[in-house]
């Protein structure tokens, strides 16, 4: 491994709604290149832990290192928050995060979606936005849908959309959330070509997902989360084909319908 810092490290995190603890504990690392999934049943904390490691939660124990800058945090417990509001912009704008519900802008076109975040976030020259996201558009597969609304795309389109708003950031990684959940297969397979196309470039992502065959086919390590802690990780050829803990195997039996 080389002697470079992860792009994104979670140690020991911890999270809580209240007094439910949803994270208890869990340590997480992608280095440049990797793309690591996150896999596990409803409610095991999948979601959080990338919520967390994009700063949309605050959580209340534990480092977030961004390249191997940690996050700066003020307050403890529940009261505890980022202290610097520039360092989380710098970050955020750093780890663009795709959604399970797409969230374009309805009043804009497919254009304008890609290069709203660039020219208003981060400044950027309009123009050459306009290049890049109709780049990355032709890259999705839809570069033929710049001047449409996301009403009048499918679900499939509307989410390639979203990736190539969240390419057009030219972010260090990229972080998925069940991106394919909302969709029907059919256009499910046109994401999961996408995200197999980013992952054969040698892109940094964690990805959130309940399709185990996707898991398998682009991570270079799998984490099974149970109850808020990692109850198994490792290469995904290991996980998916001979996993060691019962609760791993009851869940792989379960989603392939075995």
């Amino acid at each position: 491994m080389s002697d470079t810092p992860p792009v994104i490290e979670i140690r020991n995190l911890h999270k809580a709604y209240g007094a439910l603890e949803v994270i208890k504990g869990v340590d997480i690392a992608a280095h440049r290149g990797d793309v690591v999934s996150l896999i596990g049943s409803s409610g095991s904390g999948k979601s959080t832990i990338l919520r967390c490691a994009n700063l949309l939660e605050d959580s209340q124990q534990g480092d977030i290192l961004f390249k191997g800058e940690p996050v700066q945090w003020k307050g403890a417990g529940l009261a505890r928050h980022p202290a610097d509001p520039k360092q989380v912009l710098r970050i955020r704008t750093n780890l663009s995060m795709v959604f399970q519900q797409f969230n374009l802008w309805a009043h804009l076109t497919i254009l304008q979606n890609v290069m709203e975040a660039p020219v208003t976030v981060l400044g950027r020259d309009r123009h050459e936005v306009e290049a890049a996201a109709r780049k990355y558009l032709d890259k999705v597969g839809i570069g033929d849908k710049c001047d449409v609304y996301p009403a009048q795309l499918s679900g499939g389109q509307q989410q390639r959309a979203a990736i190539a708003r969240a390419l057009c950031m030219e972010p260090e990684a990229l972080l998925f959330d069940e991106p394919t959940s909302a969709l029907d297969p059919e256009l499910e397979q046109e994401v999961i070509r996408v995200i197999k196309d980013l992952a054969n470039e040698g892109r940094t992502m964690m990805i959130v997902t309940h399709d185990m065959k996707m898991a398998a086919d682009v991570s270079d390590h799998v984490v099974f989360l149970h109850q808020g802690l990692i109850e198994e990780q490792g290469p995904p050829d290991t996980l998916f084909g001979a996993p060691k803990s019962t609760r791993l195997q009851q869940f792989l039996s379960s989603t392939t319908g075995g």
